[in-house]
């Protein structure tokens, strides 16, 4: 059974530099893992999170991406920066998540910002909320600005080293791809 990775990208702008970063480390992710993969931001969630009190309260579609985040071997958890934090419709998604459900699970965190001022938000205010979770977010976290991307795709070597970085330390977690073959042979 193929491994599932589930990136959330905390933003309703599309096109959006922050689901940009999450997608693009999550082919990554698959391409070196084998995992099947499916990115979402806020849109996909739909306007029923921002009515709903309680996650019965969801409706089919937003019930959906809450399944597929909980039911992840892994995760890339991505948000934009509003005013040094992340966006409060992202934080009451995360906030119908049962703790128990993230237990464990293998998360890279990255953000998104206009400048370096924020680039402390996968510090001061992801790692912090996943950890509550007794999530295992990843030693290498990713935060990008502005200026690390061309029409929202990334443009930097250092960002995309970062990336790399990240990424690679999801094997202590899953066999990399060309290790299973080799392990087969």
């Amino acid at each position: 059974m193929a491994l599932k990775l589930v990136g959330i990208a905390g933003s309703f702008n599309r096109p959006s530099k922050t689901y940009s970063l999450v997608s693009h480390t999550a082919k990554l992710a698959s391409n070196a893992y084998g995992f099947t993969q499916v990115v979402y931001d806020l849109a996909d969630v739909g306007p029923s999170l921002g009515t709903s009190l309680w996650r019965g309260q969801l409706d089919v579609q937003a019930q959906s991406v809450l399944a597929d985040i909980v039911a992840a071997d892994a995760l890339i958890i991505g948000s934009p920066t509003y005013k040094g934090s992340y966006p409060g419709l992202f934080k009451h998604l995360i906030d119908l998540i049962d703790p128990l459900e993230l237990r464990g699970k293998p998360i890279i965190i990255t953000a998104t910002g206009g400048g370096e001022r924020h680039a402390l938000i996968v510090e001061h205010q992801l790692r912090p909320l996943f950890g509550f979770f007794t999530a295992r977010t990843l030693p290498t976290a990713i935060y990008a600005s502005d200026r690390d991307f061309t029409d929202y795709r990334i443009s930097s070597e250092a960002l995309s080293q970062r990336i790399d970085d990240a990424v690679g330390e999801l094997s202590a977690f899953f066999p990399k791809q060309n290790e299973v073959l080799v392990a087969a042979e």
